[in-house]
């Protein structure tokens, strides 16, 4: 049950994500690149903080615990997939609403995950196909002559991200060290997400409610979100992981 509460929390930190880069988009000048860049390297530092702070309670020195150290953690696999999810969910956001975004993104991230577990002989029940299905047609149903349709270049970002994520997902089933992990491909990421904003620099714009926005998401949202989500990964199956997720839209 502990698992499953944890998994809970981590949901609600990814609701949170879409929300707030919907708000900062919206209702500011903070442009995707600059919220990108603030968002992982908010997340980077205070993961770090993290992690020297736990040393003190650990059996590991804490003088062990250097940049040096900290950069070695993490796997580029991980760092790559982490940035393309992080940079094309906000590009998505200038476009989408907060749940329509969330479940195109979710659709994606289920679709990959049950498509590479099934490629690695995972089999489904009869319930996780119909939940498949439900998944796939209400992506689908987004699409429809009489649906309010999506903007389709901002959805093809956002399917993007969500198989992005899907491959992060995959990559935390078998971490040992999920808060090491976390911060190791956060912290590798800060190089990727400042050459895309010196890549935008034409496009640069923040103010003072966007720049919190994108800390707290950050932070709260993507720092300790995806440290409890990787501490969850372990602990169930793929099939679950990616079913759970779906959940997001709706909260």
């Amino acid at each position: 049950m502990s698992t499953y509460l944890l998994g809970l929390g981590a949901l609600i930190a990814f609701a949170a994500n879409s929300v707030l880069c919907r708000i900062a988009l919206h209702t500011t000048t903070i442009d995707p690149a600059s919220f990108t860049t603030l968002r992982i390297i908010s997340a980077a530092g205070f993961l770090s903080l993290l992690v020297v702070f736990r040393s003190v309670t650990s059996t590991t020195p804490a003088k062990h615990y250097t940049l040096a150290y900290l950069w070695q953690q993490g796997t580029w696999p991980g760092v790559f997939a982490l940035f393309a999810y992080a940079a094309l969910f906000s590009f998505a956001y200038i476009e989408l609403t907060a749940a329509t975004g969330a479940l195109i993104l979710f659709g994606w991230v289920q679709f990959t995950m049950l498509a590479v577990g099934f490629y690695q002989g995972a089999r489904f029940s009869l319930l996780q196909w119909i939940g498949f299905s439900i998944a796939v047609a209400g992506v689908l149903a987004l699409f429809l002559p009489s649906a309010t349709q999506p903007d389709m270049f901002s959805a093809i970002l956002m399917a993007g991200a969500g198989i992005a994520w899907g491959i992060y997902s995959l990559l935390g089933k078998g971490v040992q060290q999920p808060l090491l992990m976390t911060q190791g491909n956060f912290l590798k990421s800060v190089p990727l997400t400042l050459l895309l904003s010196i890549v935008l620099i034409s496009s640069w714009s923040i103010d003072t409610t966007g720049v919190l926005l994108a800390l707290a998401s950050g932070i709260l949202a993507s720092g300790v979100g995806y440290a409890i989500w990787y501490a969850v990964l372990p602990k169930i199956q793929a099939t679950e992981a990616a079913t759970m997720q779906l959940s997001v839209p709706v909260i």
